[in-house]
């Protein structure tokens, strides 16, 4: 198998777990570590191979990818004791993890040291996204590297962006598109609840929003796929949303723009936090609104008969 079709991948959470599996699909020779030996079981059975270091991943595989939980863990992920930078096959590091520019900047100038070129490569989506192949992904970085991982880039998402040669771009691009989207899920669930206090009905809530001007990512997505039918199960936590949210208003302090709507929209996610939260799906904030107001957003109508159930017209 020619170099080009090995690949690996470093953190195999819900969302690393769903990019790996695209790889794989694709034909990719994956070679894998994360710290959760279940994690790695299930990625084997795919047919991937489980090394138990991030260095023994960049010692087979000339092209590795990463996506972790936090900056802290990707620093030690990139240039830690066993770390991808002292990696004999590693050519190029892929970080898809939102963690903001300034550690970006830093593993970029730690591996440069040891001529590993990082691509600056977050994704929007969610692990639904991934699995379907649909996600959103961002990159910035060299256009010769950018080159070298286009044919699988291409296996994992539908969209794919250039925002530029520096690392750390495509972070604050991400950043961006976050503080929107948790901003659009705090305003719809609020709004959401205030509607089911006055009485109305929730699903037709959803339906007129989403051919009017109130219509957004939570709305469409969100609200209609975990919150109406109640199973919660978005595939991100409040924590994820919560440090993006924080990164994104670090970044804004330090370039000196005002974020008067960001910094409320926080407290929401912090107050989630306070309340025990911190590693439920994001789709459950709404919950403590609720709780508030003594109602429940969800669906009243009744699921249609599955195909292969005979609807009482049809019992003759």
């Amino acid at each position: 198998m020619s170099k080009q079709h090995i690949a690996g991948f470093i953190g195999l959470g819900a969302m690393g777990a769903a990019i790996a599996r695209r790889l794989i699909g694709a034909g990719t020779s994956l070679h894998v570590h994360d710290p959760d030996p279940a994690r790695a079981d299930a990625m084997a059975r795919l047919g991937a191979v489980v090394h138990d270091s991030p260095l023994a991943v960049a010692d087979v595989a000339p092209i590795v990818y990463s996506c972790l939980p936090d900056a802290d863990v990707s620093r030690t992920v990139a240039f830690g004791e066993n770390g991808v930078a002292r990696g004999r096959a590693i050519r190029v590091y892929v970080e898809m993890s939102t963690i903001g520019r300034q550690a970006l900047v830093e593993i970029t100038q730690a591996l440069a040291a040891h001529d590993v070129q990082t691509v600056d490569a977050p994704v929007s989506g969610g692990p639904r996204g991934a699995d379907a192949g649909t996600l959103s992904i961002i990159l910035a970085g060299a256009p010769a590297t950018l080159d070298a991982i286009r044919d699988q880039v291409a296996s994992m998402g539908k969209h794919v962006f250039d925002v530029g040669a520096e690392p750390g771009m495509a972070q604050m691009m991400k950043l961006v598109n976050n503080l929107i989207s948790a901003t659009n899920m705090v305003s719809a669930y609020e709004a959401l609840v205030l509607g089911a206090k006055a009485g109305l009905d929730p699903d037709q809530m959803v339906d007129i929003i989403n051919v009017s001007t109130g219509r957004n990512s939570a709305t469409v997505d969100k609200v209609p796929k975990a919150i109406l039918p109640g199973t919660f199960d978005y595939g991100a936590s409040i924590r994820t949303i919560h440090k993006d949210v924080s990164i994104g208003l670090e970044e804004a302090q330090a370039l000196g723009v005002p974020m008067w709507l960001g910094q409320s929209m926080r407290q929401a996610w912090a107050y989630a936090i306070t309340q025990g939260g911190e590693h439920q799906d994001f789709t459950t904030l709404i919950k403590y609104m609720e709780a508030w107001a003594g109602v429940q957003v969800r669906s009243r109508r009744t699921p249609a008969p599955a195909a292969n159930e005979a609807t009482a017209g049809d019992r003759t």
